[in-house]
């Protein structure tokens, strides 16, 4: 027999299926709608479904009862729901939540359906366990006549696995945004130890300069190659590369600092940001400008943050800008999740501490925000005096006392980074069978313990895509009106972003970050719009691929 690949896009293979990794909580998988002949694919959040179809786009066999999402039945809920049951110690969540289900196949008419558990470590001390758990539950729902369960392991993924990042970001795990929002707060300083000591740590580690106007780069690292190259064939920018760490900067391009406008320079750094040739990266640092405008709000709109660091300083002056930066990441749903405190104290000869600048900015910020961690930094003179000399103070001094604070912010990075792959995984999927999205946003969002799915018309989620692709930035009018989006849009990739956020790649490579407060304000559909595109007939494909 024959199996109909989903017309309006090519065939999508397996590596791109979901796993967990202590990674801001992020992976994705492939989507698509059931092809509309005899047996047909739908492929949900985490897994690959197979169902057959009666050839009116309807499914054939047994239905069973829903699985809590807005009592809408259908054959994959079931058998994610009895999954769901099933528990994983270690992430506190259950295995469909943390993205270990993959491959899953359904045959209503033999009642079949086998699937795949892929956990984190070939190593796991429960995964028989995992086995015989998954195969009773499964075989406890009265359509199910048998079913058969693979036990696989794979290392962990990128935050945005490399097929729905944008061009040299591809093989990027996270990006960290280090941001002051206020200028003079040592926040570059910051910026470049902190890409440094992950280095140290064992990372693979880049940084970008995105001040375009006043980079900092150039002056605190000193590469062997200070400009950056260009392959004339495909445009792709080589970074430099300073003590195993990639560096881009406007500074390295052998113009100095630029005078333009702000068009012109958001333009330019997504340009540098997106046509670097970043290669596989664990962690890319981001140096913001100052401040909280176009530049920043491009910068956020043109890749998913995992998390920012927000660099302060004592005085209360520095938390008035700081709390505005802090606020504009909320707007953006890029998490905070270190305040770092620079010129915080010193030790004096008689023992004991000082604060010349005060104290209690961290703190308030800290609380104020709900950000997990403080660091303070001492003033230490030689911090600046290794920048402005080209070699960061933690690679010329790395056991000195400032570069075990700085050892301690970046654990704090990496550990709230794996913190947040606790997240589930499946807080939105498609679901082929009613072509709709289902959303199951994290608790966090909804203040009140666990979520209630709903669901979404993919074309209204993508007709209210918020980024500059879609509004025009200076008049705030709509680029494309509603008829300009068809009604019977699907999905082909769908990623979690973080806890915030889910990524969407449209047929036509569009792609849109749309925020569970965004999903949460869009209209739901109803029961009876449920029921009635269920029983709706699709029309055939055209053009198939076999």
């Amino acid at each position: 027999m024959k199996l109909m690949q989903t017309h309006g896009w090519g065939p999508m293979s397996t590596r791109f299926l979901a796993r967990v990794s202590p990674t801001c909580g992020t992976h994705m998988s492939p989507v698509a709608r059931p092809a509309r002949t005899s047996i047909g694919h739908c492929r949900g959040l985490s897994n690959n479904v197979m169902f057959k179809n009666d050839g009116c786009g309807r499914i054939s066999g047994l239905r069973c009862r829903a699985h809590g999402e807005g009592g809408v039945r259908t054959l994959e809920g079931d058998v994610l729901g009895a999954l769901s049951t099933i528990m994983d110690p270690d992430f506190g969540m259950n295995i469909v939540d943390c993205g270990f289900v993959k491959d899953l196949e359904i045959d209503s008419g033999s009642g079949r359906v086998s699937f795949r558990l892929e956990l984190t470590t070939p190593a796991c001390p429960i995964k028989e366990e995992f086995e015989k758990s998954a195969n009773a539950v499964v075989s406890g729902i009265d359509w199910v006549r048998s079913v058969d369960v693979k036990m696989d392991a794979q290392p962990v993924a990128p935050l945005g696995p490399e097929e729905n990042r944008p061009n040299g970001l591809r093989q990027v795990k996270h990006i960290i945004a280090v941001s002051s929002c206020k200028g003079g707060v040592g926040k570059s300083t910051t910026a470049v130890n902190l890409a440094y000591t992950l280095a140290q740590m064992g990372a693979k580690v880049g940084i970008f300069d995105a001040d375009v106007y006043g980079p900092s780069l150039p002056t605190m690292i000193r590469p062997e190659i200070r400009v950056l190259q260009m392959d004339h064939e495909t445009k792709a920018i080589t970074p430099v590369e300073y003590e195993g760490v990639k560096g881009v900067s406007f500074g390295f391009a052998g113009q100095g600092s630029a005078i333009m406008r702000g068009p012109m320079v958001s333009g330019l750094i997504e340009q540098l940001l997106l046509t670097s040739e970043w290669g596989e990266l664990d962690y890319l640092v981001v140096d913001f400008p100052p401040g909280t405008g176009d530049i920043q709000l491009t910068l956020c709109q043109t890749v998913a943050f995992t998390a920012a660091v927000v660099v302060t300083t004592p005085q209360n002056l520095a938390f008035v800008d700081v709390a505005k930066g802090i606020r504009m990441f909320a707007r953006m749903e890029v998490p905070c999740v270190a305040v770092a405190e620079n010129m915080s104290y010193f030790d004096g000869d008689d023992g004991k501490r000082y604060q010349p600048f005060g104290e209690g900015s961290g703190e308030r910020v800290q609380a104020d925000f709900g950000i997990p961690h403080l660091v303070k930094f001492p003033i230490d003179s030689r911090l600046s005096a290794a920048g402005d000399g080209g070699k960061p103070l933690v690679v010329e001094d790395p056991i000195g006392a400032t570069s075990q604070v700085f050892q301690e912010l970046g654990a704090c990075v990496v550990r709230e980074a794996a913190k947040l792959a606790r997240v589930p995984k499946n807080a939105c999927r498609y679901d082929s069978e009613v072509a709709a999205f289902v959303v199951k946003p994290p608790s966090v969002h909804t203040g009140e313990g666990e979520a209630v799915a709903y669901y979404l018309d993919p074309a209204t989620v993508r007709r209210n895509d918020t980024s500059a692709a879609s509004i025009n930035e200076w008049t705030g009018e709509k680029m494309l009106s509603d008829g300009d989006i068809p009604d019977d849009i699907e999905p082909m990739d769908i990623r979690s972003v973080g806890n915030y956020a889910v990524q969407i790649q449209w047929e036509g490579g569009f792609n849109q970050v749309a925020s569970f407060e965004l999903l949460s304000s869009l209209p739901r559909l109803s029961q009876e719009e449920l029921e009635e595109r269920r029983n709706t007939p699709r029309v055939p494909s055209l053009d198939p691929l076999i």
